[in-house]
């Protein structure tokens, strides 16, 4: 008779389940501000590096975009690994990968051998970028998923913020110093292999893939198209801005780290006011908005030879782009269906970074021929036609459908991380 005493027990255990899920949200941030620093780390240093190894501004450019076209190239079969055999091998790899390639420029003294660890780094961050995405997408659900996206996107603005000024400091007592910021992503990766949940694979990934994928949901052909036109701007912003600063006689590595990461001030504080303004505004009006914001600053970066009107305009392109990454990220992964989720997500960075890597490859001719302030204006007028097409368009998904969870009795939204 003292039998209905043990079916209470189980509730003291509930408590604990959630402290890994916390712990995983937090590991899970500090990877996310690894992604935004793939090339924004060295930034502050191009111009030293050109000086050093001799090479063109637009071979300077491609050490900071090498790595998107490797990272283009792998993403596909990263997403479909993960959809195949689940997320945590993929990701713990990538960013132990990501932490050796990306520090290899500690002692590397060529620039072929430079471009070559850059090409390894981008298939690290291509898990990285993937898996990062996919966890969020796979732990929370509704408004609890808004918030995380906001919080994540903040993450990436503080990223984008600590780790070039870090960056910028040590490129001031060598070209190599910014390389040893990379060396985190294994004391992250192994971080990630002990609180991250063993989430098995949605679905078996094969028949089809990411063809199937974009044939049944074709919407996600015009946010990848988005996703690669933003990261096209912010590269052409990142690779020449730094540029413009040195034209007008701001060559100091720690004080162009200041202007290129208020960008992401920017981005990391709308990034917290995210899920209010996506409950507000929602997703069509959220990337109208982001479109205007990035056009409006290649008008002022185009019109102006003032250090701190650029750093106004670097400050509003990040606005945009707190907004429109969570967006895209959360309109994408609520597109495709939950087993195919890591090919979709993987196709989102194969954009974002084919959108890096042709930016000063595109770009670097006009400017070559011109100046990079009729550059700039010319990057504002594609910004607008861009947004004149989002006018008359409609980019959001279909109402997100209920996912059911499929390793537990709970609703992921509860916080469980066995949810999902």
């Amino acid at each position: 008779m003292a039998t209905p005493t043990p079916p209470p027990s189980p509730a003291p255990s509930a408590p604990p389940a959630a402290l890994p899920h916390r712990a995983t949200l937090v590991v899970l941030l500090l990877a996310s501000t690894l992604t935004v620093m793939a090339g924004a780390i060295l930034t502050p240093v191009v111009g030293v590096i050109r000086g050093e190894l001799g090479v063109s501004g637009t071979g300077a450019g491609l050490i900071l975009t090498a790595h998107g076209l490797s990272l283009a190239v792998v993403s596909p079969f990263v997403g479909w690994s993960i959809d195949r055999w689940g997320l945590r091998t993929p990701l713990v790899g990538g960013l132990l990968l990501y932490g050796v390639a990306g520090g290899a420029g500690l002692v590397t003294e060529s620039y072929p051998a430079l471009i070559a660890s850059r090409f390894l780094f981008g298939i690290g961050a291509a898990a990285v970028f993937t898996g990062t995405t996919v966890a969020l997408l796979a732990l929370y659900q509704g408004e609890q998923r808004d918030r995380v996206a906001g919080w994540r996107s903040t993450a990436i603005g503080l990223g984008g913020i600590v780790w070039p000024l870090i960056g910028g400091a040590l490129g001031g007592l060598s070209w190599h110093g910014p390389f040893a910021v990379y060396l985190l992503g294994i004391p992250i990766g192994i971080a990630m292999l002990v609180v991250m949940p063993n989430l098995p694979a949605e679905g078996r990934a094969g028949s089809g893939g990411a063809v199937t994928l974009l044939r049944r949901h074709p919407r996600l052909l015009g946010l990848y198209a988005l996703s690669l036109f933003g990261s096209f701007l912010l590269y052409v912003l990142a690779v020449f801005l730094p540029q413009r600063l040195t034209e007008i006689g701001v060559g100091e590595p720690f004080l162009i780290s200041l202007v290129t990461t208020s960008t992401s001030v920017a981005g990391s504080l709308i990034g917290l006011g995210y899920a209010k303004l996506k409950a507000g505004l929602g997703y069509d009006n959220l990337l109208r908005l982001a479109l205007a914001a990035w056009a409006l600053t290649f008008v002022i970066a185009g019109l102006t030879d003032h250090p701190a009107l650029l750093t106004a305009a670097a400050s509003l392109f990040g606005l945009g782009s707190g907004i429109a990454v969570p967006a895209l990220a959360m309109m994408i992964g609520e597109t495709a269906p939950p087993a195919l989720r890591g090919q979709a997500m993987s196709l989102s960075g194969t954009a974002n970074f084919t959108g890096q890597f042709i930016a000063p490859l595109a770009v670097g001719p006009v400017i070559g021929a011109t100046s990079i302030a009729s550059g700039f204006l010319v990057m504002a007028a594609v910004g607008g036609l861009v947004l004149l097409v989002l006018l008359f368009t409609r980019a959001a998904p279909p109402a997100e459908r209920p996912e059911k969870t499929v390793r537990s009795g709970t609703d992921s939204a509860s916080g469980d991380p066995a949810a999902v």
